[in-house]
Parts: C-alpha cells; structure tokens; sequence
C-alpha cells in the first residue's frame, strides 16, 4: 500500500469518503458501527494500523497532512464515543457485549497510542509494540469477526 492507497482508505474507514454511497463506507470501521450490525471486524482494525504504519514518516514530519490527522482523530474519537462510553449510543441502548466492549476499547487504545507515539517522534518500533502484542495473542486465539 503506498500513501495515496493508505489516505484513500483511511477516508473511508473514517467516514469522510466524498461518496456516502460508497461500498467500504458501511463496513469501514465507523461504517460497522453505524447503524452496528452485532459485529466487529478484525480485518477493519488490522488494516487502520497497516495505514498508520504506511503513513508513519507523515506523522514523524513537523508539517502534518491535516486529511491523515483528522481521518485517525475521527476514528478515535467516535468509536470511543459510539461504543466505550458508558452513554454511548451502542452501550446505552445495550447494542454491544461486553467482550465486543473490551475489544473496542482495546483497538482504539492501541491506535491511538501508536499515532501519538510517532506524533511524539518515538518512532515504528515504540508505536507499534502494542500492536505485536495484540496480534501475537489474537494467534493464539482465533481471530475474524467477533459478534
């Protein structure tokens, strides 16, 4: 995935494609949240850190693309709004289990601390370490769609 490949889906998983009728923008991951189907999946999680990782030399730089940083802070902050929070719509109307809560919180933690490590300079080794961590233990369970 080169740069433009990586801001192109990040758009999309962060629901500011140009084109709402697009088809990734319903199972991207905002898209899976609303309206939420029951399920979470993996794959949406797994490719959002593909991007940050192929767009982690735009966010070492002192002039950020201001589409990559709202795109991630977007993603952060409404599925944490949507589906962490105690008031948020899919834990207030019981739309989401415990174990999809957990993992949610779990995936934005990751990426968020991955995007401000290297906000910070801390560099791919240091942001990234929650993530091996994440995925070295999805293997030793099964992965996919958690509903």
């Amino acid at each position: 995935m080169d740069k433009e490949q990586a801001i192109e889906k990040l758009r999309i998983h962060a629901f500011m494609h140009d084109d709402p009728e697009h088809v990734g923008m319903q199972r991207g991951f905002l898209g899976m949240l609303r309206p939420f189907q029951g399920i979470l999946i993996e794959e949406n999680f797994r490719e959002l850190m593909q991007i940050v990782d192929t767009l982690s030399e735009e966010l070492e730089k002192e002039a950020l693309d201001r589409t990559i940083v709202s795109g991630l802070w977007s993603i952060c902050q409404y599925a944490r709004a949507w589906a962490v929070e105690p008031d948020g719509m899919l834990r207030k109307s019981d739309l989401i289990s415990d174990e999809q809560l957990r993992l949610m919180a779990q995936w934005v933690d990751i990426l968020s601390y991955a995007v401000s490590t290297l906000l910070e300079g801390g560099g791919r080794e240091e942001a990234f370490w929650g993530y091996r961590e994440y995925v070295k233990e999805r293997e030793r369970t099964e992965g996919g769609e958690l509903s």
